[in-house]
């Protein structure tokens, strides 16, 4: 039947959305893009798929092509589907998102990204096409699985301190926490190490270090732990 032939003219693009911390504030990595549509604006890591790959494939890749940014894990979150959401015809997005520590990354900006940079999420007020609605979309995401997952120990270097372990759940959170029941209520979950060690070259009284310990958390999950803050 002839009017099948409309089914077959739309086409798939992946955004990855991949948030990082700084010690001090939670970010989101962004392209500036070189070309229109939206030439000059700040956009998510985002592009059409080829017809011979996958969505998974496509959003390890695009990611890597406009940012330099490789081997980390993406979860697919929403599919975005407006009508209008493309000016330049039906385009079906799929979101992915990832935490990462920005220490442990370079960027570097290629393809049709003029610029790329991390830019600390309370900053941003408005994206190219939807990514604004996208970005918002997986930052819940975020704040849901924080709360009940130990996902939030991927933003921070190997070891870290407590306040800036608390830092960053304030941060994702955009909420403070008391410091005397956030201690308790972190350490009751016998899921960090005690290094037995402190800060070094601070100005102030150095702190002791810490460590997640994922095989007790592990083991702890296998038998009914629930990680929730």
């Amino acid at each position: 039947m002839p009017f099948q032939n409309e089914f077959f003219k739309s086409a798939f693009s992946v955004d990855n959305i991949i948030f990082g911390f700084d010690s001090e504030n939670l970010k989101v990595l962004l392209i500036k893009r070189a070309y229109d549509p939206f030439m000059g604006e700040w956009a998510l890591p985002g592009d059409l798929v080829r017809p011979d790959e996958d969505l998974d494939e496509a959003a390890f890749r695009v990611l890597d092509e406009l940012t330099g940014v490789k081997d980390v894990y993406l979860d697919q979150v929403h599919t975005f589907g407006g009508v209008n959401r493309h000016p330049k015809g039906r385009v079906i997005t799929v979101a992915y998102y990832s935490l990462i520590n920005i220490k442990n990354v370079s960027i570097r900006a290629a393809s049709f990204a003029d610029q790329v940079a991390w830019k600390e999420i309370r900053s941003i007020d408005k994206l190219a096409f939807d990514h604004y609605e996208i970005m918002q979309t997986c930052l819940k995401r975020l704040r849901r699985d924080v709360k009940f997952r130990p996902i939030g120990f991927e933003l921070l270097p190997p070891k870290f301190t407590l306040t800036e372990l608390q830092r960053l759940y304030e941060s994702v959170l955009e909420q403070d926490m008391d410091k005397r029941n956030f201690r308790k209520k972190i350490l009751s979950m016998n899921v960090l190490k005690h290094l037995e060690e402190q800060q070094q070259n601070v100005a102030h009284r150095p702190a002791m270090l810490y460590s997640f310990d994922s095989e007790k958390y592990a083991s702890a999950k296998e038998n009914g732990f629930i990680f929730e803050l």
